[in-house]
């Protein structure tokens, strides 16, 4: 990234804009966890990680972060929240785990937030 690109960027604390930059970054994660639609996709890939993130010529980092379970390190590899979701599920992942992850808070913590704010 340029300095005159790092300059244009919206800056907001603690969060990844997902802009043309990271889409250019993360095609090859997004266009694995958009094969996941397809049930024989989901099985292959559980099967044999390494081998499905290789066919998608996944790099090191994408490997790395998917490796982690962390969905904020599949993020700044370029993963679209979107197509993130559909390998969070593979993983056994629901929105309040991400949501924990996201915040830095164990899923209980995050529950009661939850539930704070709907009060």
């Amino acid at each position: 990234m340029t300095a005159a690109t790092r300059k244009r960027r919206r800056e907001i604390p603690g969060t990844m804009i997902f802009d043309g930059d990271l889409a250019r970054i993360g095609y090859a994660l997004n266009r694995m966890c958009f094969s996941f639609n397809a049930a024989e996709c989901r099985e292959a890939f559980l099967r044999d990680e390494e081998a499905y993130m290789t066919r998608y010529n996944l790099t090191e980092a994408q490997k790395e972060a998917v490796r982690s379970r962390q969905v904020l390190k599949m993020i700044a590899a370029g993963g679209h929240p979107y197509y993130l979701a559909k390998l969070a599920g593979i993983f056994g992942l629901d929105m309040q785990d991400i949501g924990a992850q996201q915040t830095g808070v164990t899923k209980e913590a995050f529950q009661a937030k939850l539930v704070a704010a709907g009060a």
